[in-house]
């Protein structure tokens, strides 16, 4: 006993093994990661991922397909046969596929009760108890001849049953309904086409493999509609390559009874409830005047959400400025990562396309295999009857007078030269059908076995029969389930884009700026109007005031590096009676990060001037700091190599004295600092620094008073002890 405790000790005292990190990815990571790429997040060329695929096979075998509603409870509890998850992981793939979800251009599952709406976030699905399911017809030609080996079959994770690999789908379904799918280190987000248009698409390759597809099918076309943006070349990038995005634009009409606008089909990636969502932001935000209200109408007649227009307002103009503030015009971004033998690979279409034909070309072979062998065997079956129609007494009196029931086969065999097979097929026949008419019936299939048999023979020799084969059934499944496509495509040239700066009312206005770093943009309406004294906080004052207009913009430098950038018209009017806008939570500043210098520009004219306590001055153009898009933060705005002096902006060069810590000082010309075209350049040395460096305190635009006793030609300069009557100057 006392041994025993001993060694537990042991082993609790133990020392940790170190192991490397890489060691420890690699052994335990790594097949955790190509477990979520394999088995559940990556589809595969029958177009599902593995829960869809037990999902529909479970529900083929309970007999779903074209059979009554059964409750989708039942479904979830035998999926689990096969899906080793939970009930709500289970039943999420299913009301995916459903016909009420909407998610899919061609449903997979028809469905009875509230399954959600695919574009709605917050629209719950009713309980499984509650709804019922079956299997749409089109999921005939997913499971067409599944049952003569045409695919793989595997046992399940316990061992008690089999399920199948791929589903031998008929038709290209990996293109034909949409499929998003997040793995460790990769992704796929495929869009759904057209049925009638890739069923097309997917005859024409195989008669000509350099066909152009995007005359065919052009574009992705959607459940939820809406309109595609088309740009001929983006679309064949991601066609080709497989990557790739385009931009999705809602439909909509406009009501003038109601004056108001009707939106009735929205991009695929976005809900209602972001579109509204944004809208009330707006509107609260006074960036949206044009609107008094917003709501979901959405009801049993479809998808509408209402938008109400105050008097006067263009809504055609006003759809134009929605496009461009919320998600009604929104991008898909295509990823065409496919499992292809259980490599992931990204493929374009036609790649797609070959590699769905070659596994399409594998099951009909299967499937060919298969009846060869059935067929073969009827027919062997059938030459020994036709041996005894010769003489069917015989037979008769062969079976009667055998004594033992165990010496009727080879009694049989040896009577009438026939295998083992033929005669347990004879003496299994009926005593009633021993006769004439059975028998010749029987033996007439002979001929036709013969035929079939050798169809099926060419089918194995020959692509192009095989292909034949392929395209009959796709044009037989394109003229059964094909539809008008759903999404409509907009020139993008043809476009008119939506010009804020345009639709801005400009006026006269005035920008106050405080030291505790508030901003308040006052109207010269409203300034000329009042006598009111601003209204501060506590020790807080005013630092910068800038007269300007409506249509200008704000830069404001940071002390960490960066500038911050705002539209003037992006801030609320106010008064000065008001505190005005507090800027670290506009601008989502970095904690204890302040504001030290503003700029109020509408051209971007101007140079701008960095002065560091190191002695170095830098001098950058203003227009660096234009950006094509709405860019609000840019970092390394000047360098970090030396603290920040002063800043300064030029409109053009001009004498500026300089002011060292030790009371001494010097009065250059900017046109000796060389102009740099990088923002963070360390600049040129101005002052020249002794073996005790000094720093640089201030810098201030010279008066002539001021230039005459310290002026310096050129740089570095030794700057010169100051008089005391210049050193009352202030240098704040």
């Amino acid at each position: 006993m006392a041994r025993k405790k001993n060694t537990e000790q042991e082993t609790i005292l133990a020392p940790i093994s170190q192991q490397a990190i890489t060691e420890t990815l690699e052994t335990n990571y790594m097949p955790y990661a190509m477990s979520v790429i394999i088995s559940r997040a990556i589809p595969e060329i029958d177009g599902l991922k593995p829960s869809h695929r037990k999902l529909l096979y479970t529900m083929y075998k309970m007999g779903l397909l074209g059979g009554k509603f059964t409750k989708s409870a039942n479904v979830v509890g035998s999926t689990m046969k096969l899906n080793p998850h939970g009930d709500s992981a289970i039943y999420e793939t299913m009301v995916r596929l459903t016909r009420g979800n909407e998610a899919l251009l061609h449903p997979l599952v028809e469905s009875q009760g509230n399954f959600g709406k695919a574009y709605s976030r917050d629209m719950a699905y009713a309980a499984s108890r509650y709804t019922e399911v079956r299997l749409e017809p089109i999921c005939a030609e997913l499971f067409g001849d599944i049952n003569k080996n045409t695919v793989k079959f595997v046992d399940n994770y316990d061992g008690e049953m089999k399920e199948p690999v791929l589903l031998p789908a008929a038709y290209p379904s990996i293109l034909v309904n949409p499929n998003q799918g997040i793995a460790v280190g990769m992704a796929s987000n495929i869009c759904s086409f057209n049925l009638a248009e890739v069923c097309e698409a997917t005859i024409e390759y195989m008669k000509d493999d350099s066909v152009d597809i995007m005359e065919i099918m052009p574009a992705p076309d959607f459940s939820l509609g809406a309109s595609i943006i088309y740009n001929r070349d983006e679309m064949r990038e991601i066609y080709e390559s497989g990557r790739g995005s385009f931009k999705m634009r809602a439909a909509y009409t406009y009501d003038k009874r109601n004056n108001c606008i009707e939106i009735t089909e929205i991009p695929y990636s976005t809900t209602s409830e972001q579109i509204i969502g944004k809208i009330m932001e707006l509107l609260k935000s006074n960036k949206l005047k044009e609107i008094s209200d917003a709501r979901d109408e959405t009801d049993l007649k479809g998808f509408k959400i209402a938008i109400d227009l105050k008097r006067g307002v263009d809504p055609d103009e006003l759809m134009l400025k929605l496009y461009k503030l919320t998600s009604l015009e929104d991008s898909f971004a295509c990823n065409f990562n496919i499992l292809i033998n259980s490599v992931p690979r990204v493929m374009g279409i036609k790649e797609i396309l070959s590699e769905w034909i070659q596994f399409r070309m594998g099951c009909i072979r299967n499937a060919a295999r298969f009846d060869i062998e059935q067929k073969t065997k009827r027919l062997h079956l059938l030459m020994g009857l036709k041996k005894i129609l010769l003489d069917i007494d015989k037979a008769i009196s062969i079976i009667r007078h055998t004594e033992a029931d165990s010496e009727v086969v080879p009694n049989l065999m040896t009577g009438f030269n026939i295998d083992k097979a033929q005669a347990e097929y004879i003496a299994e026949i009926k005593l009633r059908n021993l006769n004439k008419e059975y028998l010749l019936r029987n033996i007439d299939n002979i001929d036709k076995l013969t035929k079939e048999i050798a169809e099926l023979n060419k089918l194995l020799s020959s692509d192009r029969v095989v292909k034949t084969h392929i395209a009959k059934q796709l044009r037989e499944i394109s003229k059964k389930y094909g539809q008008e496509r759903k999404t409509k495509l907009i020139d993008a040239d043809a476009l008119t884009e939506y010009k804020a700066e345009e639709h801005i009312e400009d006026y006269a206005c005035t920008i106050f700026f405080t030291r505790g770093q508030y901003l308040k943009k006052v109207p010269a309406i409203s300034l000329r109007s009042t006598t009111s004294e601003h209204k501060l906080r506590e020790d807080d004052e005013v630092i910068v005031t800038a007269a300007t207009t409506n249509l200008s913009e704000l830069l404001f430098f940071s002390d960490r590096c960066n500038v911050y950038k705002l539209r003037t018209n992006d801030i609320p009017d106010c008064k000065v009676t008001n505190f005005g806008e507090y800027l670290p939570g506009i601008l989502d500043m970095e904690q204890d990060e302040k504001i030290i210098y503003t700029v109020v520009t509408s051209d971007y004219s101007g140079r701008m001037l960095y002065a560091f306590e190191n002695g170095k001055m830098a001098k950058v153009e203003l227009i660096n700091y234009q950006t094509k898009t709405n860019r609000k933060k840019l970092i390394n705005a000047y360098s970090d190599k030396s603290p920040i002096c002063d800043i300064k902006l030029l409109e053009s060069d001009a004498d500026v004295m300089l002011y060292t810590e030790n009371g001494k000082g010097v009065c250059i010309n900017t046109k000796l600092v060389p102009l740099k075209s990088t923002k963070n350049t360390q600049g040129v040395q101005v002052i020249k620094q002794p073996k005790n460096p000094t720093k640089l305190v201030a810098v201030k635009m010279a008066q002539e008073n001021d230039v005459n006793n310290y002026i310096a030609r050129k740089i570095p300069a030794s700057a010169k002890t100051m008089r005391s009557e210049d050193l009352q100057i202030s240098l704040i």
